[in-house]
């Protein structure tokens, strides 16, 4: 999976997870929330693992010489 793809379903991950907890909240339902939270840590992984590609890639690039 590209950086890319994977900070666009970091995102996506986030996301869904924030709208899970308002909604748990909202109704009360604490399951709810719990997931949402678990998917929104997912997410931020997800993002951190794009982070980590794009960092390791612009690394090889210096040390290669490609820009």
């Amino acid at each position: 999976m590209s950086s890319t793809t994977d900070k666009l379903k970091g995102l996506a991950n986030e996301a869904v997870g924030n709208v899970k907890q308002a909604a748990g909240k909202a109704t009360g339902n604490d399951k709810l929330v719990a997931e949402g939270k678990a998917q929104e840590l997912k997410g931020e992984a997800q993002k951190t693992v794009g982070d980590v590609k794009d960092g390791a890639k612009n690394l090889a690039d210096k040390i290669t010489g490609k820009h």
